[in-house]
């Protein structure tokens, strides 16, 4: 007998509404509904991720949080506003572009997995990787009979066995290398082991999720999920055939320095989307088929940068956190009920909390890692994070989990995730644990023939060739050991989550340049591995991915490991045309005054007006002038020990200038403060100088000279004498009362008075400055104050210095 019932379908959503004095209602209409939706989601995950930000949890705990909060667990008990701001109607639209945002997302971290890394993972790592895999999902497989017991009665055995066990051994690759950037564990051991097991890790977690998803057909005939699983290995293996050539072409027209032509990257997001229609039309998802494509990408090149600045910020600001949201919405706290439910939550998370820390830690021992390490990486490989929503979204979707294991699920991963930054923060201490004897913090020193190391730090390529020509001229002859230098590239840590692209460049820190299986093909690369083969001077990378407020952290900690004689940082302006200084960025200043305060070791700042040209110099073709000025005091000497080192190579010579106050030469209105300096001799200044000398008399490329002033105009005069050498070498706080004078309107107090002098538009020179400051503990008197000196901002100075050039 039919049925009388009528069942009211409600009309389709239009897309745009007419507007409020029409009479229409914006939230029954799908775009401003959309627009609303994006702006109140936005607003809280960015204020949770304020929020969080002094426990230094990353941005995927206050997305996830966000969206349970607007779901039915918290805010959505109010059925007006839930029925309001995310009604049944609207959900297809935000599902869809939330995957679409998605499906890009996931190119992105197929576009960080390098399969020539995952060929070369040491031993240890895919040991650790292995047993973080496996010892996790057998655990999950058994946690699985538990669940199917109790709250997951009648759900399909197989597919429900393989996602437990997925979602309990995946590790969140780009969410730990999030984690460890902000820990500044990157480059450590513990952080490149725990990035190489975490990507094995990955791949393994995505191949087992695809059987898991082949598994979870609704067809009945097993026929169907073996046809699933064959196509899609079909699909990867001609992808892998055809897709490696294109790529290679299309990256090969896109060179380095050159804009990306906008066709290669629009066929490239088509190809993606195309990947995810075969996909998904397989029976597998779409979100395999653009992760595939992501991985094929070549990562050398311009290519992949140009996709990840195009592609990024839109997807990881805009799109993916309303994946959150529509997990949130799907995921109802209130269905975790009773003493069974809450006990079921925390077997899960004791469950898979033991099986990654207990198997890596186990596996960690085995290789010889110890023990605070080893529990350090144990908690590290139990992050979560989207890929974990991920797989449980598509095991909810596809009925393979219900509303409370979904729930349980999520509030595991939430779990894990959280506790993993406190806890390393309190096991793991690497500057405890390697206290290592730091013997020669300064070049000056009583063995002069000891092994000199220098840690010197560049933000592009711009400085390259400055620096390798500082590198040739800093060798020295007769040391024990020869120079070793550590390079260090700065690189910001933003917001963006392909900041994790960088941790590539970081992976192979402290290992030779000219390690050709390690190294990226790039232009930094090939200058220091033909520096290093012309001059055999040991040279070693590092990397610095901060942001720029603790970016000095990273250079003194690095420093202070590698046992460094002296840091030298690039002035944060470059010379344009013209001759002036152009702010390169501002945020180099502070970073540069934070490590002259901090530094474990003597520090120079490098104004770069092109020391030797664009290239590097040869040995036999090195023909410099440079010239040291000495008034007194620790950082002049430092500065003129840097000259003696120097003079040693056959190309240079070296002028020092000492200055002299002398009574006679000194105007009356400064006779009483000048004689009340006079008086306090320094001994350490004089017998300094009387062992320079000495050295001078057997040395014919020193000259040495002594000059009598009385006010600053003299030392001025002096100076401009010099005005044709190739490089100045000064101390950054002079101890002389005249040269103080020079810094009443300082525009860089990190450069001291002689510094702001040298580089000032008056001063007419192609020569390039190196200011040094010695290492001395701690920073004391006006050393330590002018660092803390609110000056002219680097905007108002550069338009100072415009006007003035105009004016001219």
């Amino acid at each position: 007998m039919a049925s009388n019932t009528t069942v009211t379908c409600l009309p389709p959503m239009k897309a745009t509404s007419n507007g409020v004095f029409q009479g229409d209602n914006p939230l029954h209409h799908a775009l401003p509904l959309l627009i609303i939706q994006i702006c109140v989601v936005l607003a809280l995950t960015r204020l949770l991720a304020f929020l969080l930000r002094p426990l230094r949890q990353p941005r995927v705990i206050a997305e996830i949080v966000g969206g349970v909060l607007l779901g039915p667990s918290a805010l959505g008990r109010n059925h007006k506003y839930l029925h309001a701001i995310f009604p049944p109607r609207s959900l297809t639209v935000l599902d869809t572009l939330a995957n679409l945002g998605l499906l890009f997302f996931l190119f992105l971290v197929g576009l960080e997995l390098d399969p020539k890394s995952l060929r070369q993972t040491g031993k240890k790592a895919l040991s650790i990787a292995l047993a973080g895999i496996s010892l996790p999902f057998g655990l999950g497989v058994g946690a699985s009979f538990v669940l199917r017991a109790t709250i997951s009665q009648g759900v399909s055995q197989g597919p429900f066995l393989i996602f437990m066990g997925v979602a309990l051994s995946i590790t969140a690759f780009p969410v730990l290398a999030r984690i460890l950037a902000e820990l500044k564990l990157l480059t450590t051991n513990v952080g490149r082991i725990a990035m190489s097991a975490a990507a094995v890790n990955d791949v393994a977690a995505w191949i087992l999720l695809a059987l898991a998803v082949a598994l979870s057909g609704t067809g009945r005939s097993p026929l169907v999920s073996l046809w699933v699983f064959l196509c899609g290995f079909g699909f990867i293996l001609s992808c892998s055939i055809v897709c490696p050539f294109v790529f290679k072409w299309v990256a090969r027209r896109c060179p380095e320095g050159e804009p990306v032509d906008e066709i290669y990257i629009c066929a490239t997001l088509g190809a993606v989307l195309a990947a995810g229609l075969v996909t998904d039309i397989i029976g597998i998802h779409a979100l395999f088929g653009a992760f595939v494509m992501g991985v094929l990408v070549p990562k050398e090149g311009a290519f992949a940068g140009a996709l990840v600045e195009k592609v990024e910020d839109i997807v990881s600001g805009l799109f993916l956190p309303l994946y959150f949201v529509s997990s949130g919405l799907k995921t109802n706290v209130a269905t975790i009920q009773g003493l069974q439910s809450w006990g079921l939550l925390a077997l899960v998370i004791f469950t898979a909390c033991f099986g990654k820390i207990f198997g890596t830690v186990l596996v960690s021992l085995c290789c010889k890692v110890r023990f605070r390490e080893a529990l350090t990486l144990g908690f590290l490989m139990n992050t979560k994070g989207l890929v974990e929503l991920i797989v449980l979204n598509i095991g909810k979707d596809r009925g393979v989990l219900n509303d409370q294991t979904f729930a349980i699920m999520v509030l595991m991963a939430l779990f894990t995730t959280f506790i993993t930054t406190p806890v390393v923060v309190a096991v793991y201490k690497p500057a405890e644990m390697a206290k290592l004897e730091y013997k020669y913090r300064t070049i000056q020193r009583k063995e002069p023939d000891t092994q000199l190391r220098m840690f010197i730090c560049f933000h592009s390529t711009r400085n390259i060739p400055t620096l390798i020509n500082l590198m040739e001229v800093s060798r020295g002859t007769g040391k024990k050991g020869g120079l070793r230098i550590y390079a260090m590239h700065l690189m910001e840590l933003s917001e963006r989550s392909s900041a994790i692209l960088m941790v590539h460049k970081a992976r192979n820190n402290g290992l030779p340049f000219w390690n050709k299986v390690n190294s990226d093909a790039n232009q930094v690369v090939v200058a220091f591995d033909a520096f290093h083969h012309l001059s055999q001077v040991s040279i070693r990378p590092t990397t610095a991915i901060s942001p720029f407020s603790s970016m000095h952290e990273d250079i003194c900690t690095s420093a202070e490991r590698k046992m460094a004689a002296i840091i030298i940082l690039p002035f944060h302006k470059h010379q344009r045309v013209d001759g002036h200084f152009e702010t390169t960025r501002a945020d180099f200043r502070h970073v540069n005054r934070r490590v002259l305060e901090h530094a474990p070791c003597s520090v120079g700042i490098l104004v770069d007006r092109g020391l030797g040209g664009p290239s590097h110099i040869s040995a036999s073709n090195v023909n410099y002038t440079v010239t040291a000025f000495f008034f007194g005091g620790h950082d002049d000497r430092e500065a003129l020990s840097y000259g003696a080192l120097m003079a040693e190579h056959t190309g240079i010579r070296l002028n020092a200038v000492r200055f002299i106050v002398d009574s006679k030469l000194i105007p009356d209105s400064l006779t009483l403060d000048v004689k009340d300096e006079s008086h306090v001799e320094d001994t350490s200044d004089e017998e300094f100088l009387a062992e320079f000398k000495q050295r001078v008399s057997a040395d014919g490329s020193i000259k040495y000279e002594e000059v009598g002033v009385g006010s600053d105009a003299d030392i001025v005069g002096t100076i401009f004498k010099y005005n044709r050498s190739n490089l100045f070498i000064i101390g950054r706080m002079p101890e002389c009362r005249l040269v103080a004078a020079f810094d009443k309107k300082s525009e860089c107090p990190e450069l001291g008075p002689v510094g702001n002098l040298l580089i000032s538009p008056q001063f007419k020179t192609t020569a390039s400055v190196l200011v040094v400051q010695q290492y001395r503990g701690q920073l004391m008197g006006d050393s330590l104050a002018s660092l803390k000196e609110e000056n002219t901002s680097d905007t108002e100075a550069d338009e100072a210095a415009a006007a003035a050039q105009e004016s001219r």
